[in-house]
């Protein structure tokens, strides 16, 4: 092994192009003894119980090994090869060992609750009081039997999750069919092309589909064939599951069932060994929310008003189904065809009729051009080393003042889990050790479709609100002011919160001033046509009640997997129980929706997923400040871009949520933004 490895080296940005699976574990056989060597420095009892004292020794330290730990998670998550998967699935038990002896050592939690609060700055205040809730929560307080397996828990939790969403990757990967161009009639040519090319490529005949979004989704939206749209639609809804062909054929290790299980078992132990009740009382300690009981109170509440508007969406789909499809009795696999062929009739639009004026590279300037406008920035191009010719590199800077800068990577391709996803490279620091300014770092990574035919990939308009979605967590994270690592950007922000900003961006996508810089038609160089984009907006309500009680079925099924330990063994009982309670389509009995939950499985978002739906409660009422002060022409107040960046945006987690949306607002949210923007107004 050469001595220069490129995980050890901190000088700048990763070393992204370089990193072999081979330099994972010698990195690790330098970074984890530091780390525990500096651990052992700051815990000696002549140390000093001073925050920049530990910071300098301790944190610089452990940021390293965070750092170079980040990069190959990352690597795993975008350029998967069995080689990388092998020496990361080695690795990541001496990882996850460390930071779960760091979070529960008594001796540097007695360190800290010596430190004399009155000399620390604010943010170092509220950093301090959420590094003393996460010692608490991270077992510091456990002693002897019960810290030994709370280790160990933590550990299994890590291999575990791991391994479901290895399966969940394998299972969507390694699925395909080779179909005819007359089985799919009715599907956008786009989609045509690129299956036909993926069955060239495999010297095959025909079309070769797959079960990834940029395939599955138009299939199942446009295809005229109810039967192909079953076999996807049944492939899809049982990946990795007893019900899937793959194991059902004898490949049993890909079915979840196990996982699922235990995962939830360890979750319920852990939060038993904590003094809590259950695993969602664990995970609210750190969020906006007060009880799984006021959350699932909110989610029923937000049911009830959906739920007319969400019948009214099915008996119309049934309706139309009957008078104008043929079809009498629809299945699952037939309602986003439905649904489709409804939205055209009604609002003679067609999300394919979009996508042509949504070229990758035009969408992109026009993101560009509404952040550098309302936030008082500037982006370019930047250089930095990337692990696929796809990624770019760009840099924002304030009065020529570079503020952060961040990888896009945004193309779907195989060894790259599906999704859309922010994560941090480096945060914002201002280092104890050299006393200069880190600036933060960010990855951006959606799943668009690849470009065909030397043109420039295709955007449909919910690639287009993904992308903003994403680049407001990296807004978040790149634009903070704040100097204290842990609290810097995204970090110390409740989870709860912390989908405020992303999905605050999400509503440009709907704004006439914005899209008109951001569309040129991919043959014409035409824009958007106005009359279209009324007919969009006409239609960006369809079906909100349908799509509401969807994301409230997920998330009253996460909060009570997590609150109830003894009704987890039987998972699948609690959807149906949830289903019966909110749903108004039901699902057939051997889906298994729940086998690919990565978000709450592997993701961090246990017990948390209705925070999507709290953060959207947020996200209207912020923009609504925007649409009280627009100018008459639409284009958004800079007075009140600035007053967001200044209030939400830069302070990051240096003080609760609450507070920052107060500073922003005036006032506590409301759900009434929600409901009007949804087109759900607060009268029912």
């Amino acid at each position: 092994m050469p001595l220069n490895n490129p995980l050890l080296d901190f000088s700048n940005h990763p070393l992204f192009d370089v990193v072999q699976p081979a330099h994972i574990a010698p990195a690790l056989d330098q970074l984890l003894p530091a780390a525990d060597a500096a651990l052992e420095q700051v815990t000696a009892a002549d140390f000093p119980a001073e925050w920049k004292a530990i910071a300098s020794v301790l944190d610089v330290t452990t940021e390293k090994l965070s750092r170079a730990w980040g990069a190959v998670s990352h690597l795993h998550s975008v350029a998967d090869t069995p080689e990388l998967r092998a020496a990361y699935t080695q690795a990541l038990p001496r990882v996850t060992e460390f930071y779960t002896r760091l979070g529960a050592d008594e001796r540097l939690y007695a360190k800290y609750k010596a430190i004399d609060v009155a000399s620390l700055n604010n943010e170092q205040k509220h950093a301090h009081t959420l590094a003393m809730r996460n010692f608490v929560l991270s077992g510091a307080e456990l002693v002897g039997v019960a810290k030994e397996r709370f280790a160990a828990i933590q550990e299994r939790q890590a291999e575990v999750s791991q391994k479901f969403s290895e399966n969940v990757l394998d299972a969507t990967d390694q699925w395909s069919a080779i179909v005819t161009a007359e089985d799919l009639a009715g599907v956008p040519d786009d989609v045509l092309q690129t299956t036909r090319a993926a069955a060239e490529k495999d010297g095959a005949a025909g079309h070769k589909l797959n079960l990834k979004m940029p395939c599955y989704l138009p299939i199942m939206q446009f295809a005229h064939s109810s039967a192909l749209r079953e076999k996807l639609y049944r492939a899809y809804a049982t990946r990795a599951s007893d019900q899937s062909e793959a194991v059902q054929a004898g490949k049993t290790e890909q079915d979840n069932t196990p996982w699922v299980k235990e995962i939830l078992a360890l979750r319920q132990e852990e939060s038993q060994l904590l003094g809590y009740a259950n695993y969602a009382e664990v995970s609210l300690a750190a969020k906006m929310a007060q009880s799984p009981a006021k959350v699932m109170a909110f989610l029923r509440d937000l049911a009830k008003r959906a739920r007319p508007y969400a019948e009214k969406d099915v008996a119309e789909m049934r309706a139309f189904a009957a008078e104008h499809l043929n079809l009498q009795d629809p299945q699952p696999w037939d309602w986003p065809y439905i649904g489709e062929k409804l939205k055209e009739a009604r609002y003679a639009f067609s999300e394919q009729e979009v996508k042509p004026y949504f070229t990758a590279p035009k969408v992109l300037a026009g993101l560009f051009k509404i952040v550098e406008t309302l936030f008082e920035v500037s982006i370019r191009r930047d250089e930095a080393p990337v692990w696929h010719p796809a990624v770019e590199f760009y840099r924002i800077e304030r009065l020529g003042q570079l503020v952060g800068q961040f990888y896009l990577d945004p193309g779907a391709r195989a060894g790259k889990r599906g999704g859309a996803w922010m994560d941090d490279v480096r945060a914002r620091w201002l280092r104890p050790d050299t006393g200069a300014l880190q600036t933060p770092v960010a990855h951006l990574v959606c799943n668009f479709s690849e470009a065909v035919g030397g043109k420039s990939p295709l955007l449909t308009h919910d690639d287009v609100i993904t992308l903003f979605h994403e680049f407001g967590h990296g807004l978040h994270h790149m634009l903070t002011q704040v100097n204290e690592r842990d609290v810097s950007g995204i970090s110390g922000v409740e989870w709860d919160a912390v989908e405020l900003p992303s999905q605050f961006m999400e509503n440009f996508c709907w704004e006439w001033s914005v899209l008109r810089h951001m569309t040129a038609h991919v043959d014409t160089g035409e824009p958007l046509p106005r009359a279209l984009f009324d007919k969009m907006l006409a239609a960006k309500n369809f079906q909100s009640g349908l799509q509401t009680l969807r994301q409230i079925e997920f998330s009253l099924v996460d909060m009570m997997l997590h609150s109830d330990g003894d009704k987890a063994q039987d998972f699948m009982q609690v959807l149906r129980d949830v289903r019966a309670e909110v749903a108004v389509l039901q699902s057939p009995a051997w889906g298994r929706t729940l086998h690919t939950f990565s978000h709450i499985f592997a993701g961090g978002y246990a017990a948390g997923y209705y925070s999507y739906k709290w953060a959207e409660v947020l996200s209207a009422d912020a923009y609504a400040a925007f649409e009280e002060t627009a100018g008459a022409d639409g284009e958004p107040s800079i007075d009140t871009g600035r007053r967001y960046r200044e209030t939400i945006l830069e302070v990051g987690g240096s003080r609760p949520a609450m507070e920052s949306f107060k500073a922003f607002r005036g006032r506590e949210p409301k759900l009434d933004a929600l409901l009007r923007h949804q087109g759900m107004s607060a009268a029912h």
